[in-house]
């Protein structure tokens, strides 16, 4: 339609006003469509059959804008297992997976997205005004969240009565401003990649908790960091799943939540990605029940999805190999299983 009638452009300005629409958002509907019909035929099937709705297809489109035609297509069939029964926020993340069709362009992507990196001041209404970090390093934006939030926690649980949103919210203009928050305590993000990669041996994507996968190029500059610890993770090769976790300088409880939390990276409700680092770990049996404090009985929920557990009719059974089937009050059922820290590799490789 845009080839037919004068151009991308006179398209989208004519859908906004057929359709009430701010051009921008109109411009969006527009190149998903196009999109969807040039060079992304399998998520259009989806769509199609109703596998995935219009939001998510549209973060598709733009996750896979940048590549060309061609690797839109490779994108487009690996992504077509990836996107069924996932939220908007899961198919960013899946999506996010198709810089492996271009290794070197989603290096080069990476490099320029965060060189846009830039501070906006919005100003509100009844006095109140929003600051944000617009595409600023994912490691140093999640790992200012985690410390934000732990530092909210610490002076939640000695009796301050400010919500914690509110919490979070002083705490990090009191940094900006002071450099002073609450209680300090380490930061970290956890990231996800194999020796290979680490070694420069292929250009596999990163994966990084509470955000999703990052270019190996970005991966490796963040991992040999001065600041950065390395652990070693053994994993089953068959499936993907973590086995065990070199440690060497923590007492058995704390190696024992290091490990749940690796395991989980996010917190296991499906559908929710806050990092393992600033979730709460719990016991899948409750401890008055007989519950163990294994990694066979813990998991990870964020504070949220934590109360969620103990509300009414809602039953949660973990499996040893840390799979969770949670069932809600009216008998659905939700599968939640850890993610393999790599593709499962055939028994003749392994």
């Amino acid at each position: 339609m845009s080839d037919l009638r004068g151009g991308v452009r006179s398209v989208v300005q004519r859908v906004a006003m057929t359709l009430s629409l701010v051009e921008d958002f109109a411009g969006s509907l527009v190149s998903t469509g196009v999109a969807l019909t040039s060079r992304l035929p399998r998520t259009l099937s989806l769509l199609d059959r109703g596998l995935v709705d219009g939001y998510s297809a549209q973060k598709v489109a733009e996750a896979t804008a940048w590549l060309s035609n061609e690797d839109s297509l490779v994108a487009d069939a690996v992504l077509e297992s990836r996107l069924p029964k996932k939220n908007s926020t899961q198919v960013r993340k899946a999506a996010s997976y198709a810089g492996k069709a271009d290794p070197a362009g989603a290096g080069k992507r990476s490099d320029e997205s965060r060189n846009r990196r830039r501070l906006s001041v919005t100003q509100g209404d009844a006095g109140v005004a929003s600051i944000e970090v617009v595409d600023g390093p994912a490691e140093k934006v999640n790992a200012a969240y985690q410390r934000i939030h732990r530092e909210a926690k610490a002076l939640k649980k000695h009796g301050d009565t400010r919500t914690m949103d509110q919490l979070r919210a002083d705490i990090a203009l009191d940094l900006l401003l002071s450099g002073k928050g609450g209680a300090v305590e380490r930061a970290e993000v956890f990231l996800y990649m194999d020796m290979f990669t680490y070694l420069g041996l292929n250009d596999d994507p990163v994966t990084m908790a509470g955000h999703g996968h990052i270019p190996a190029s970005l991966g490796c500059h963040i991992a040999t960091g001065p600041n950065t610890v390395l652990r070693r993770i053994i994993t089953d090769p068959l499936s993907g799943q973590v086995q065990d976790l070199g440690r060497t300088r923590y007492r058995p409880d704390a190696a024992m939540a290091e490990f749940v939390r690796v395991r989980d990276r996010e917190c296991r409700r499906p559908g929710c990605d806050r990092a393992a680092q600033a979730c709460e770990l719990d016991h899948s049996i409750p401890w008055q029940f007989q519950g163990e404090t294994s990694v066979a009985d813990l998991v990870t929920y964020c504070t949220r999805d934590h109360r969620l557990k103990d509300e009414p009719g809602w039953v949660y059974h973990l499996t040893p190999d840390g799979t969770l089937i949670i069932t809600t009050p009216t008998g659905q059922t939700h599968i939640s299983e850890p993610p393999p820290l790599h593709e499962p590799r055939p028994e003749r490789s392994a």
